[in-house]
């Protein structure tokens, strides 16, 4: 039975933070204590976007906001905390005072867990107390960062195996456990059948996976009593590694396994191939086993793969069935960070906005709206202000909100159910967008509601400049 969280503790699957509210930068703490001394209470909106894609990118997966709201839910200081805090000299009483009970008590609005969105969509919007709102940046930015990232790459791998089963197995080249985690629950969100990660299996309920290292077969005097022990061992789920030594000798020694689990009613279920031309071998090996009249045993590929590998492969007729994705998954090794960002939008009644160049921001909470054409495709999304009527042609509304004076609207979905909506999301994006490279620019367009604001607010703003 899962173990309730203490408080000031965030719970992160199985992992945990102690005094998790001093998990954030030290400039969020002395604005926050700067703003306690001018008095500042007003609401803040803060809006949670990315600025920009990395090059090859077309889009976004969401991920990350059940464990983004369980760490507001539970945001709490701690008195070893607070001692900390007051031993940095830095903060008054007051605002120490202040911290003892401090909760967070504001509204979140966001886009379901697994949704595709593009540059300037904010995925969460959090509006507060300007204290509240603003300690909490440095948290947010850090859990939504780590699974938008990881799940954007899955869904690009799952992409290029044209429906054929991933298993991510990367987590002994993850940064950490509990990234490790996220990876594999980021990939099966994103469309991977399976993970090598027996932790993440018992946490969220997902599929393991796993075949033999090369130590097991050189640790025997012999490849093919090495085979055989392992089939012995699981008779009826056995995947044999072939490329200790010649792979396609170890593909005749599989077909002697194979033949002696059908005498005994029992079957191979495949054969991993982790090095050399995979394109050679895969066809070398599928003809072994067709001709040996063992077309059923799946043929599996791993080594150092990415989503670029698994699409030429395919392209060039590899007869693989299924892929073994770790290391350039688990790290997003093209793309490894997002430019993830976590603005100040609107503070009371007045609009805000940065007039920086390249890091320009939209006033106002937002409200995305999501076209489709006839076909179902997703067509084109627009951006528009919260409190303004929807676009005549306006399509869904994926903002949506999740919080309430802190507290949660629903309980968070079930993993299928974000799994499911994620893959329909990814099946929805017009071709153009689903290539890995080269890919087509999808239009976001600024409603009128939302240009004449941004045009008052920027007005206003460049009127208070020397």
């Amino acid at each position: 039975m899962p173990v309730p969280p203490v408080p000031g503790e965030f719970r992160s699957g199985p992992l945990h933070l102690h005094d998790a509210a001093l998990f954030t930068d030290l400039y969020e703490l002395t604005m926050g204590g700067a703003f306690h001394r001018e008095g500042m209470r007003e609401t803040a909106t803060f809006s949670l976007f990315a600025r920009r894609l990395p090059p090859s990118r077309g889009f976004v997966v969401a991920a990350g906001l059940e464990d983004a709201l369980e760490y507001l839910g539970g945001l709490r200081f701690t008195s070893g905390a607070l001692e900390y805090l007051h031993s940095l000299g830095r903060f008054d009483a007051a605002f120490l005072d202040h911290l003892v009970d401090l909760r967070f008590t504001g509204e979140v609005r966001a886009v379901a867990e697994g949704t595709v969105v593009f540059r300037d969509e904010p995925i969460l919007e959090v509006t507060g107390p300007a204290i509240e709102a603003q300690l909490v940046e440095t948290a947010l930015l850090n859990i939504c960062h780590l699974q938008c990232v990881l799940a954007s790459k899955a869904a690009r791998v799952a992409i290029a195996a044209r429906g054929r089963a991933v298993a991510e197995f990367g987590l002994r080249r993850s940064h950490g456990s509990d990234a490790g985690l996220k990876a594999a629950r980021c990939a099966w969100i994103a469309g991977c059948e399976s993970t090598s990660d027996v932790l993440a299996g018992k946490t969220y309920g997902l599929p393991l996976s796993g075949t033999m290292a090369h130590s097991f077969v050189t640790a025997f005097p012999d490849e093919l009593e090495a085979f055989r022990a392992y089939a012995r061992a699981f008779p009826d789920a056995a995947v044999l590694l072939l490329d200790s030594y010649d792979t396609v000798e170890g593909a005749k020694k599989a077909v002697t396994v194979a033949r002696e689990l059908a005498a005994a009613g029992q079957s191979l279920a495949g054969v991993r191939l982790d090095s050399g031309d995979l394109l050679i071998l895969s066809r070398q090996v599928r003809r072994i086993f067709d001709e040996a009249g063992f077309p059923e045993v799946r043929v599996l590929v791993s080594g150092g793969l990415d989503e670029h590998d698994i699409e030429r492969l395919l392209a060039q007729g590899a007869p693989i069935d299924a892929f073994g994705i770790g290391t350039r998954l688990n790290v997003s090794a093209d793309a490894p960070s997002l430019d993830l960002v976590y603005k100040l939008v609107r503070y009371g009644d007045r609009d805000v906005l940065k007039l920086s160049e390249g890091k320009e921001t939209w006033v106002g909470a937002k409200a995305i709206y999501r076209m489709r054409d006839a076909d179902g495709k997703v067509a084109g999304d627009v951006l528009a202000l919260e409190d303004e009527a929807p676009p005549a042609d306006a399509g869904e509304s994926l903002l949506q909100p999740v919080m309430r004076n802190g507290e949660l609207l629903r309980p968070h979905p079930p993993l299928a159910e974000v799994r499911r909506w994620c893959g329909e999301q990814i099946a929805a994006l017009p071709d153009g967008l689903r290539r890995l490279a080269g890919h087509a620019e999808y239009p976001v367009r600024p409603s009128d509601g939302l240009r004449a604001r941004q045009a008052e607010a920027v007005a206003k703003a460049r009127a208070m400049a020397p």
